[in-house]
């Protein structure tokens, strides 16, 4: 477990699987993420997760004083396998608090201290402002852009040694 100021982040387990499926049919949280999944889509993702490997953490977001959900943080294998990437997905009604900043913050934080990693990095559409505004307030930069998944992604890295607890 991990906490921080507000919010408590639980490894994923099986009981999660409503409050995960509520990131995964919402058209917001969706938007820059390939859209709403169909249902048996979603029950093979929610199986992986459950089942990721060593190399993979997941973890859900809740609220410290009352354990309301707010999303999934991820860090698992990048796309091309060459390092680490962490990944968010909250529910829209924590956007702009300062939630997603906290807890993403600890993450990178984690993966730094705890897994010994080097370097890190989170990829998002370009299109996708306010988590490419994230990303850089927590002192990621722009490494590169490049079309995947029918879109141009923003591909962003932090270092062990750049980073400043937020």
């Amino acid at each position: 477990m991990i906490k921080t100021n507000r919010c408590l982040l639980v490894r994923l387990q099986e009981s999660d699987f409503n409050d995960i499926e509520k990131l995964y049919f919402n058209s917001e949280v969706r938007k820059y993420l390939g859209g709403i999944i169909d249902k048996k889509s979603f029950e093979v993702n929610f199986s992986d997760m459950l089942n990721a490997k060593e190399d993979t953490f997941n973890w859900v977001v809740r609220e410290k004083s009352n354990n309301e959900f707010i999303g999934l943080i991820s860090l698992h294998p990048s796309h091309d396998g060459t390092c680490t990437e962490v990944s968010y997905q909250l529910l829209p009604k924590w956007w702009g608090n300062g939630f997603a900043t906290e807890a993403v913050d600890s993450v990178i934080h984690f993966a730094f201290t705890t897994l010994n990693l080097s370097i890190l990095i989170a990829e998002t559409q370009i299109l996708n402002i306010p988590s490419r505004r994230l990303l850089e307030k927590l002192g990621m930069q722009l490494d590169k852009k490049i079309m995947r998944f029918g879109a141009e992604q923003a591909i962003y890295y932090i270092e062990r040694n750049s980073h400043v607890r937020k």
